[in-house]
Order: C-alpha cells, then structure tokens, then sequence
C-alpha cells in the first residue's frame, strides 16, 4: 500500500511563495496520473493541477500562470511551485495518484499540509 506524506506548507503574505512536497513511501508506475488537490473550509476538494508520468500537466483556471507542478519519479516526489499567492489559495493541501485505466486513488486521503496566505 502506497503511504504519501505532503510537507512545505505554512503562512504566507499576499504575492509570496511556497513549494509544496509530496513523498511517496514506494515506487508509482507511470500509469498513475498525480495530482495536487485543496480543500477550503466549507468547499468540497478541487483538482489544483495534475502531472502525467510523462510530464504532462493541467491545472484549474484559478491557479493557471501562478502554480507549476513537477515529478520526480526516480525519487517517488511530487512538488508543488506556488508563486504569487492570494488569500483565495488558503486551504489544505492535499497529494494523491490516480490510475489512468481504473480511475482509483493509489492511496487514502492524508492528513495534507495547510497553506494559509493573510498578511
């Protein structure tokens, strides 16, 4: 069973960054698409941007231009690069892989990292 740990988050001021890390505990074959996702307080959970094991990337509107997401499959690590940060970024954080064929998580939800951007 696959066991992902996020890290990096913190408290920021509006137009600053952070680079968000996610660890996996063993190998994701490059059939799992991974992704950052957040959840506000009273939101449901959103995809922020996804990465294929080809390097592939997509990222929601809202984040499109600010955020860069990046793999490294030799070290099982996913980051997230979030650059000029705004109060509506505040959430937690949350790393997860998804089969390309199945549609299946690799791994429960875990606890994330939260991100919160005031001044």
């Amino acid at each position: 069973q696959v066991q992902l740990v996020e890290s990096g988050g913190g408290l920021v001021q509006p137009g600053g960054s952070l680079r968000l890390s996610c660890a996996a505990s063993g190998s994701i074959p490059s059939t799992y698409d991974m992704g950052w996702y957040r959840q506000a307080p009273g939101k449901q959970r959103e995809l922020v941007a996804s990465i294929t094991g080809g390097g592939s990337t997509n990222y929601a509107d809202s984040v499109k231009g600010r955020f860069t997401i990046s793999r490294d499959n030799a070290k099982n690590a996913v980051y997230l690069q979030m650059n000029s940060l705004k109060s509506d970024d505040t959430a937690v954080y949350y790393c997860n892989g998804r089969n390309v064929f199945s549609g299946y998580y690799v791994a429960p939800w875990g606890q994330g990292t939260q991100v919160t951007v005031s001044p």
